[in-house]
């Protein structure tokens, strides 16, 4: 065994000189930003992506499953969370207020931001991969793109409540594929903590409720021999620990790829 010690050695520094020639080494990520840690400006990197003026993914979603991020509620100002941002996707939905101050072309003005996507990138404990639209705006009036050409830079960020406009309704989103034994919801719009963490559906007449699964992102779903009619109830859970009960907002005769809104 002694002899394929230094083979190992030179194994080992082979592979720390691949590293190093193909860019920064990975930087671990920072502990995850919760519903309580309170709010004090911590430290990121933010990149951005998409068309400079846009909203991120050609087809304005990501990896929470939301669409249309570029229009109203979100109107673009959106981002991919790294892994204690995002966090498997329980980070979806959750709002950072965010700003720079360097370089020149920074206003220094905290914006807010939805978390939309999954980052990966390992460049900093915290990274923000923002859409063009959210990176300009935190740019000093007019001088958007020039910020916009800088491509990274360091920012400070905290979280904070979601705030929608007003007449915004939390929203349920019925998932292509689902069927009376299958149903995917996506939760979106939800004020305070932006997130949900856990998604229980009851139908009408009926005392018992049922414990939704995660799937990916911000869809929750349920697999069952029993056919589902409706209408549900569905209550959902923020990180908080707020609990949310909307009555019968899934009707009987549900389709799937079709929204419902809290009345």
């Amino acid at each position: 065994m002694a002899s394929s010690s230094p083979v190992l050695l030179v194994v080992a520094l082979f592979a720390v000189f691949l590293g190093s020639a193909h860019g920064i080494a990975k930087v671990p990520p920072g502990p995850n930003i919760t519903a309580d840690y309170g709010d004090k400006w911590l430290d990121a990197k933010s990149t951005w992506y998409g068309k400079p003026t846009g909203a991120g993914p050609k087809d304005n979603g990501g990896a929470c499953g939301y669409k249309d991020v570029d229009k109203p509620p979100f109107s673009g100002m959106t981002g991919c969370g790294n892994t204690p941002i995002f966090k498997d996707g329980r980070g979806c939905g959750s709002c950072f207020e965010i700003k720079c101050t360097k370089p020149e072309s920074c206003s220094g003005e905290a914006v807010t931001v939805h978390i939309t996507d999954d980052n990966e990138e390992p460049i900093a404990p915290y990274h923000f991969d923002l859409s063009g639209h959210a990176f300009g705006s935190m740019a000093k009036k007019g001088e958007e793109q020039k910020l916009r050409s800088a491509g990274e830079l360091e920012l400070q960020f905290r979280r904070v409540k979601c705030k929608y406009p007003e007449g915004t309704k939390v929203t349920f989103h019925v998932e292509k594929g689902s069927n009376p034994n299958y149903l995917a919801l996506l939760v979106k719009y939800v004020d305070g903590d932006g997130d949900v963490v856990a998604v229980d559906i009851k139908e009408k007449g009926k005392d018992k409720w049922i414990a939704l699964k995660e799937s990916w992102g911000a869809i929750w779903r349920v697999d069952t021999p029993d056919k589902l009619t409706g209408p549900f109830t569905v209550r959902y859970t923020t990180e908080g620990g707020t609990k949310s009960e909307v009555e019968d907002v899934i009707p009987e005769g549900w389709k799937a790829d079709t929204s419902y809104e809290a009345k």
